[in-house]
């Protein structure tokens, strides 16, 4: 199978959103701020607006063109939950991911009860859609609770410091 990402534990990234917002204690020395605040300077048109929350339109169907399958690691520069991701886009995410069945898409957030309040929208959840967390101290532990409530077949818990 195919590595396009340096992240470890997955092959690639696919981004249909761009930008957030620091949440957490896990957020301090976010590295996705640090790339897209470069990108932005070299004038990389994706990060036009820096690291503000913007969708990606033209990446949704990205997945769907990759004929091998892949582990994917959905919005390495994002959190598909931030409250400024409209639903119906973040239902146009999950449509892709549905239809890209071959490929299983890892889909982690700190915004654990927006997932809650939006998971209702985006069912049947696909089964290649495997839902996270990220807790990075003890005081963020009640988003694995919340995770419970999604209905993803699989759930994953990030623990420690990320961006």
């Amino acid at each position: 199978m195919r590595a396009d990402s340096h992240i470890e534990w997955t092959h690639s990234t696919w981004n249909p959103v761009t930008g957030c917002t620091k949440v957490s204690p896990g957020c301090k020395n976010c590295y996705a701020e640090r790339i897209a605040n470069r990108l932005h300077k070299a004038g990389q048109p994706r990060y036009r607006n820096g690291f503000d929350v913007t969708t990606q339109p033209d990446l949704l169907d990205l997945p769907l063109r990759w004929r091998q399958p892949r582990l994917v690691f959905v919005n390495s520069m994002s959190d598909l939950f931030h409250e400024d991701v409209p639903v119906d886009y973040i239902g146009k995410v999950f449509a892709t991911m549905r239809a890209a069945e071959r490929h299983i898409f890892q889909v982690l957030t700190k915004r654990a009860e927006r997932l809650v309040d939006v998971a209702p929208a985006l069912e049947p959840w696909p089964e290649n859609v495997w839902m996270g967390v990220t807790v990075e101290q003890a005081d963020y532990a009640w988003r694995i609770d919340l995770l419970r409530d999604a209905p993803a077949r699989i759930k994953q818990v990030n623990l420690g410091i990320s961006g």
